[in-house]
Parts: structure tokens; sequence; C-alpha cells
């Protein structure tokens, strides 16, 4: 099964089709950064970079040949809640519109496109969906949260589900792993830690600390939660999953240490584990900042592979009926 991921990134998606059976052909994004790191961990796919708008198609199709899966997370920073009160931009809410020009020319059996679940608010989200039904394809959207994939993290996104040949059925959901925030924090490792307790640390910082101690007591490690909407307290504990990773370093754990709390933010190995990647998923190319927001951009392959081995499977049967 040959893919292709629209708005790629620096690849979660397309190793979780992967590890469902796909054949990584190409690539594009307009962040040459994260370019870079899809080129690391698929070498043999062709990677496209620039604005899916100013990309020559007939050329394009020439040179990949046919696409059996086409995989697509459109810019969905102004559709959500991380944009704040701050003015969205359309331009890049229509980006979205690049997947049927795309599908139009590639005609892939099948598409996933991935998106916060807040895009179903958009004024122009059924005029998408209706382009792709005047494509051909059956359309089935369903929101999904990595916590019931083996992911430590409670994500929810939402998944159109697309297929040329017949109606997607509901992905079914697995038993949950229960996986928590407890299975990827290094509370033992080599991470350096600075007290909680400074005169430069933040009133706010000590203020969500006091909350978790008080509630947990003065033994127990715990997240602090920065930036975002927080209705918790500003914390949270080790022993449920991870809330959603962002593109911001907003997570730090708090322990206990020889009569005080020491703290440090979560570190890189932590983070992919977060969003369930593997270790041998190379994040090398650009500086600390930019990893986390390349992380918090992703998919969670162990979705995006439950994902694609449904509408597979569901395919398979289909044809053989």
């Amino acid at each position: 099964m040959r893919a292709i991921d629209l708005f790629c990134g620096a690849g979660g998606s397309s190793w979780g089709a992967r590890l469902a059976g796909a054949q990584m052909v190409g690539a594009f994004d307009a962040w040459d950064l994260a370019g870079q790191v899809y080129k690391d961990n698929f070498p043999d796919a062709h990677f496209f970079h620039g604005r899916l708008e100013e990309m020559d198609l007939p050329a394009i199709t020439k040179q990949l040949g046919e696409v059996d899966l086409m995989l697509a997370s459109p810019e969905c920073t102004n559709h959500g809640p991380a944009k704040g009160n701050r003015p969205r931009c359309e331009n890049s809410k229509n980006t979205a519109f690049q997947v049927t020009r795309f599908a139009r020319a590639l005609k892939p059996r099948w598409i996933v496109i991935e998106n916060v679940s807040s895009m179903r608010r958009w004024d122009r989200y059924e005029e998408l969906i209706d382009n792709l039904i005047d494509l051909g394809y059956h359309i089935h959207p369903q929101i999904l949260n990595s916590a019931q994939f083996g992911v430590p993290q409670r994500r929810r996104r939402l998944f159109l589900l697309c297929d040329l040949k017949k109606q997607p059925d509901p992905v079914k959901l697995p038993t949950s792993s229960g996986k928590t925030a407890a299975d990827i924090v290094d509370l033992n490792g080599a991470y350096s830690y600075s007290p909680l307790r400074t005169d430069r640390r933040a009133k706010a910082t000590i203020e969500r600390a006091e909350r978790a101690i008080k509630e947990l007591g003065d033994g127990a490690p715990f997240l602090l939660v920065y930036y975002g909407s927080d209705h918790a307290g500003g914390w949270q504990s080790l022993n449920v999953p991870l809330r959603t990773v962002t593109t911001l370093d907003r997570f730090a754990i708090v322990k206990p240490h020889r009569g005080r709390h020491i703290m440090r933010m979560l570190q890189i190995p932590e983070l992919k584990a977060a969003m369930g990647m593997p270790a041998q998923m190379r994040f090398e190319a650009g500086s600390r900042r930019d990893r986390i927001k390349m992380i918090g951009n992703a998919v969670c392959p162990p979705v995006m592979r439950y994902v694609v081995k449904h509408l597979i499977s569901e395919g398979a049967i289909h044809a053989s009926k």
C-alpha cells in the first residue's frame, strides 16, 4: 500500500501508517526543519518542501505514481483553543481544501484526515465534506482519544475516514491499556532538578505546587501544568494519562527530595513516549523548542496505526465479497 502524508510534520502519522503496512512514498510540509526530521525517519520517501497551494500536481503525480492512501493533518491552531482570543487566520484554515485538490489528482482509495475536534465548528467544514463526497468518497467522521489506544496521554482528535469504494465502518475502540503519566516520567534518571521554592520561581507556579501537595501529601511526585486552559488547579497526578501534549514546554515534574521539593521540565524522550512514539524515532534537528513543537504538532502513531489497519481490513473484507 503506497501512501503519502500531507502536512506531515515530523512524521507521526507516517510512522503509524508504516506500522500498519504502508510504504511511505511521499510527504509534504512547509517547515524545512520538520522535513529534515522526516527524512531522518523515512529516507526512502520523497519529501516535498513548500506550500501545498504552490505545488505542481501534474509533476508530482508523474513522480509519485499510484497512491493508495493519503494522510493529511491540515493546520489546526486556528481551529482550536491554543489560539486563545487572538484573531483566527482563515487562509490557514483553508489549507484543508488542499486535501481535495490532491485527492482529485491522485485518486487514492483511502484518505485519513486528522485535526482537532473543534474543526467541526468551522463554517467551511461541511463544504469540505461535500467536496470529498463529490469526488466519490464515503466518509465517516469519528472522535478518537489516544488514551484508548495504548498512549499514556489524553488527546481527543477528529478523524475523517474516507473510502472510494464503501462506507467506512466506525473504528471499534480497543480496550484501554491503562497507561498513565507514571509510565513515561523518569523519576530516577540523570536529569537535573532545581529547588521548587526559590525567590526566582513565579508565584503562580508555587501556588500550583502547594495545591498539589495539599491534595497528595508531601511524599508524592506530581506534574505541574503550564499554559492552556486548566480547570484542575494547574497540576495532575501521575496515576492518570498525561494531559494533551502541546507545542509548548508545558509540563514539569515535581518530587520530594531530602525534606524539600525539586522540579524539572519533562524532557524530549518523555514527551515522545507520551505521544506513543518509539524510542528509535529520531528528533535530532532543531533546538529543544523546535523539537517540542514538532512533537506537540504530531499525530500519535499508535492511533494512526489502528485507524489505517481498520480501513485496510475493511477494504479487504469488501473486496472478498
